[in-house]
């Protein structure tokens, strides 16, 4: 539907209330006026009437000569039809016809109502004359008695004429006064439109962005306000852009300048932005691949798996994609949900870590220790045949030499398990990075058991009572040995720093699609600088009492590293003076 500028709205309304108005004023004088000029002509009648009823009256017996000419006399002069009836009805004179031949007047209602005393009027068809009169009849008394009645009478169209007039001197005013109000309606609808039409074309220009001409403040309370708060509206857009731009080349530099690699996905999955860091890992132009799909930005097959799980998740998800361009890149990648201000999900902020450094560091770190523990068990072995001949032979100071032997034994099986956690640790690293460890679904509770009883000697001998809480039903994807290792290395380092006469708990239970395992101990506890590197290789607390009491140094990095190749991890909670608990926690399936 076409829309109409508001004048064309406003003029004619005010027109039609002008018009209506009008109408209704001008209906009701005419009719006012048409009622007061009847009963002002039907009150000249009654005068006129009256004058003649004072000369006839005392006559009507004398004969109807004198009355006769009198009427016409006086009708003549006044322009009026005069009628005498006497109470029987007959004429006896009127004006305009010969009374003899006129009929009987007794039945006219305007003289009825005269012969019992009052005034009559009347307005009819004459048969006589043949057209609309006005009748109006007086009494004439002789002696308290209706002895006659005089009756005067004008045509209606002289009457009508008379109003025809009146209706023209009202209908001309009442033209002059639609004009003058058609004229007014405009002009007072052109000025309220005339504001409004300039906040029309100030918004106009706040809408393209031309903030900084203000809108003029028109007198009226209400598009005053309204230019004023437009007005305000429009500097508060204007710092508010500014603020964005800034804020948005302040953002760009950011990006730019990490050494991450930023992408920012919609709901959809097409590309928002990509920082330079970004571009250059996954080889491509940043200005070619915006509002593309991420499935035509990325090749690489382990990327566009992490991206779609993320995007199907919306939750935040870390892992590690190799790329095999240009040589091996090695990306932590970490995924999580893009929100507004208001916290409502808009989209996916993916980063990249580039770790191919230190993955290589750390490659080469176990090969070398993978190669040293080769090296020393040699030697080691070689020590202990040595060792183990001395002892069965004759020796030139058996006491000394007996002593010594011992000592070099004990320190070639400590060099001997050391070499053996090495090893140990180093083939659940490379099978876990190979993913050649076999999980197979079973009882937690039965490896809890097993570990428990694994050092049951050891806790028997401290008089350490080890407690296992775990519901008979709970099942997980696990190795079995190599949980029930890293359960050991727990218990045992529990029962090595506990005190006699305590307890240790062991507890599992299913924590939404986890499953936590807890070794808890009554011992010293571990001071808050240690926890975070507790779980480093060769790291340790107390250096001197770790090594008393045969500790390799590498029990929990061979725990930390069992948890990982189960896809979980490894943390600790300690309060000096009253003790630790060692928290494993896998998942569920």
């Amino acid at each position: 539907m076409a829309r109409k500028r508001l004048i064309w709205r406003l003029f004619p309304s005010y027109l039609l209330i002008t018009l209506v108005s009008l109408l209704a004023v001008t209906w009701y004088a005419s009719r006012s006026w048409r009622q007061f000029y009847l009963t002002e002509t039907a009150g000249d009648l009654e005068t006129r009437a009256r004058l003649v009823e004072t000369h006839v009256r005392g006559k009507l017996a004398a004969g109807g000569q004198p009355i006769d000419k009198l009427c016409k006399e006086l009708g003549r002069l006044t322009s009026t039809r005069l009628t005498v009836i006497l109470p029987s009805g007959a004429v006896v004179d009127d004006t305009d016809e010969d009374p003899a031949r006129m009929d009987n007047h007794g039945d006219r209602p305007e003289i009825q109502a005269a012969m019992k005393g009052s005034v009559g009027v009347s307005t009819r068809f004459s048969f006589t004359l043949g057209h609309d009169m006005m009748y109006v009849a007086v009494p004439v008394r002789e002696q308290d008695r209706v002895v006659g009645v005089v009756r005067a009478a004008l045509p209606m169209a002289a009457i009508a004429q008379a109003l025809r007039a009146l209706y023209f001197r009202i209908g001309l005013g009442a033209l002059g006064i639609v004009l003058m109000m058609a004229i007014l309606s405009f002009f007072i609808s052109r000025r309220l439109t005339h504001p409004l039409e300039d906040l029309k074309r100030g918004a106009l220009r706040f809408a393209r962005g031309d903030l900084g001409r203000k809108l003029p403040v028109p007198a009226s309370e209400e598009l005053g306000s309204l230019a004023e708060a437009m007005n305000h509206m429009a500097a508060q857009l204007e710092d508010r852009i500014r603020s964005l731009i800034r804020q948005g080349q302040e953002q760009e530099a950011i990006l730019a300048s990490m050494v991450e690699g930023v992408l920012a996905l919609d709901k959809e999955g097409r590309l928002i932005t990509i920082n330079r860091a970004g571009a250059r890992m996954l080889r491509v132009n940043p200005e070619a691949v915006q509002n593309l799909y991420i499935q035509e930005v990325v090749t690489n097959p382990e990327l566009r798996w992490f991206v779609n799980r993320l995007l199907s998740a919306q939750e935040s998800i870390e892992g590690e994609v190799t790329l095999k361009t240009d040589g091996q890149w090695v990306l932590q990648v970490h995924g999580t949900a893009l929100r507004d201000p208001e916290g409502m999900v808009i989209g996916t902020l993916v980063v990249f870590h580039d770790i191919t450094h230190l993955r290589r560091l750390e490659t080469a770190r176990r090969d070398f220790v993978a190669n040293v523990s080769h090296e020393l068990k040699t030697p080691i072995t070689s020590i202990k045949g040595f060792v183990e001949t001395l002892l069965a032979g004759a020796l030139k100071e058996p006491e000394n030499a007996e002593k010594f032997l011992r000592i070099i034994a004990q320190q070639a099986d400590r060099l001997n398990e050391i070499i053996d956690d090495l090893l140990s640790l180093s083939r659940i690293e490379q099978e876990a990075e190979r993913h050649q460890i076999a999980f197979a679904r079973g009882n937690l509770k039965e490896v809890l058991q097993a570990a428990s009883q694994v050092c049951e000697a050891k806790a028997t001998a401290k008089n350490i009572g080890i407690e296992v809480t775990c519901p008979d039903t709970l099942r997980a994807n696990f190795n079995a040995p190599l949980l029930e290792q890293a359960l050991v290395n727990l218990l045992d380092n529990a029962i090595k720093f506990s005190p006699a006469n305590s307890t240790i708990r062991v507890e599992a239970q299913e924590t939404g699609a986890e499953i936590v395992i807890r070794v808890m101990d009554q011992g010293g506890g571990i001071p808050p600088e240690h926890l975070d590197r507790i779980f480093e290789r060769f790291y340790r607390v107390d250096a001197g009492r770790s090594r008393k009491e045969g500790g390799t140094g590498l029990g929990l990095a061979i725990v930390k590293h069992i948890a990982q190749a189960h896809g979980g991890r490894v943390s600790v909670e300690s309060a000096l003076g009253k003790g630790s608990a060692f928290t494993i926690i896998i998942p569920h399936s």
